[in-house]
């Protein structure tokens, strides 16, 4: 007999990376002895990194194992009826210590073809940013791919691409094709489709620990990039408290605003699950039937079948999302 479903709490899937530092572990609690933690993958469904269940009857088992079991009363139906038995987005914690390389992500219809896999579409919500970093997301002018092999082949890639500026609260949505890379000293939370596709055109010249650079995607990159120059990256939103602020509205996925500081009935009407980041304070998540405290750094999956809950907190920013 199956067991019944609760809000869930996943073991977070630590990656090493050479631009990694320690806030993941001094700022987010998360328990790690790799010296640059630079991923913590909360609620991952990619293959080689199943996220496990951390809390309450089901602990240990599988994010698979869920899906294959719980199906529609885990995503939804429609989200079932798309998906099937895979999970559709990967939420991550990421510490950039130095800069990622620049980067951008296939379409699904690339990413089908070429990787069996989604496409990439994410979004960024700036947690803690240091004194005058930045991210990059798109070109600074007009580019045809001319243009953007001449700057590539000559080293001067960074002429042409666009810097933001950021402080914690900024958020940003990186649609596919889109050049972008997180840089150092930004530790930020990121939603987005279930893949591991990235395409690297440019990273520092930089060595690994044997001396070597990593390897550069220079021609599978030039099929999916966009020299789109629109603007419409920088997500603006409001912060009411005790209630859903829009952010994201996108077709992997929705992205609210939660600003609490006493208790708030939610509904669920979304026929989705709903994660909750988060990014700010600490809260607790009460259903009929069970009870959870969550805090900074910690996400919780609360399944499509529990249809209402309660939030309670003293101040917590939460980041609400749902398919």
């Amino acid at each position: 007999m199956k067991k019944p479903l609760y809000p869930l709490k996943f073991q977070p899937i630590l990656k090493e990376k050479i631009w990694g530092g320690q806030k993941l572990k001094t700022l987010l609690n998360k328990d790690s002895q790799l010296p640059n933690v630079g991923e913590s993958w909360e609620i991952s469904d990619v293959d080689g990194d199943t996220s496990i269940v951390a809390n309450g009857d089901i602990v240990g088992q599988s994010l698979k194992f869920l899906l294959s079991t719980y199906k529609e009363d885990l995503i939804g139906n429609k989200n079932y009826k798309l998906f099937g038995d895979t999970f559709p987005l990967l939420i991550k914690f990421i510490d950039a210590k130095e800069d990622l390389s620049i980067q951008l992500h296939p379409n699904d219809e690339i990413a089908a073809k070429r990787h069996n896999s989604f496409g990439k579409t994410e979004m960024w919500y700036v947690m803690q940013a240091d004194p005058d970093s930045n991210l990059i997301v798109g070109f600074n002018q007009e580019m045809t791919s001319e243009k953007y092999l001449k700057h590539l082949e000559n080293k001067t890639l960074i002429e042409i691409l666009n810097f933001e500026n950021v402080k914690s609260g900024d958020t940003f949505i990186i649609r596919e094709g889109k050049v972008h890379a997180i840089g150092a000293g930004v530790m930020l939370a990121e939603i987005q489709q279930t893949s591991d596709i990235t395409y690297r055109i440019y990273d520092w010249d930089r060595m690994d620990n044997e001396g070597k650079q990593r390897d550069l995607h220079t021609d599978l990159a030039l099929e999916a990039i966009s020299f789109n120059l629109n603007s419409d990256f920088k997500v603006n939103y409001n912060k009411t408290a005790n209630q859903s602020n829009k952010m994201v509205e996108c077709p992997y996925f929705t992205t609210n605003y939660l600003k609490i500081n006493k208790a708030i009935n939610i509904k669920n009407t979304y026929d989705s699950f709903i994660i909750y980041m988060c990014v700010e304070g600490e809260a607790i998540l009460t259903t009929s039937s069970y009870k959870e405290h969550i805090k900074t750094g910690e996400t919780i999956l609360i399944p499509a079948n529990i249809f209402e809950f309660e939030i309670t907190s003293k101040n917590a920013t939460l980041l609400e999302v749902y398919v």
